[in-house]
């Protein structure tokens, strides 16, 4: 039976009692820390079976979305550096969820597709994304997400 892997949480849940937190409760980025830790513990306990990292998932979803990217063009997506991308490749490829092919657009490029398994994985994945979604947007109204994402979206662009 495989062992079970040990879950690390980058921060602690809310403990009641702990709201007097003086004047770092006007600290924008101190509420953004706050909340990455809350949805980082769940999505992790949602993933805790699957094997696959925040990370993972996106580099399947984005090929499964680009069949054939180059993966340069999955590192311009996921704005991250090559090495990086290249080691999350190279994992998913040793699961047997990603294969490499030379690019039919050009030979100097290794076009990216999911496997049979790869796609599965992503159905999966998906399925449990959904529930994480359903987690978190049920803290606010369809209206507030939407402004949420905006807001979001002004800080990481």
């Amino acid at each position: 039976m495989p062992r079970q892997k040990e879950i690390l949480a980058i921060t602690t849940p809310h403990v009641v009692g702990d709201e007097d937190i003086g004047e770092i409760r006007n600290i924008v980025g101190f509420h953004i820390r706050l909340a990455h830790g809350a949805v980082y513990r769940h999505f992790t306990e949602t993933f805790a079976q699957l094997d696959l990292t925040q990370k993972q998932v996106s580099a399947l979803w984005l090929v499964g979305d680009h069949p054939d990217i180059a993966q340069t063009g999955l590192c311009q997506r996921m704005r991250m550096d090559r090495a990086t991308t290249m080691a999350i490749v190279n994992r998913l490829a040793a699961k047997g969820y990603l294969v490499r092919k030379k690019s039919r657009s050009d030979g100097r490029k290794q076009a990216l597709n999911l496997t049979p398994g790869g796609r599965k994985a992503l159905s999966t994945a998906k399925d449990a994304i959904r529930r994480h979604e359903r987690w978190l947007k049920a803290r606010f109204s369809a209206k507030e997400v939407a402004k949420l994402i905006e807001l979001l979206t002004r800080i990481h662009e």
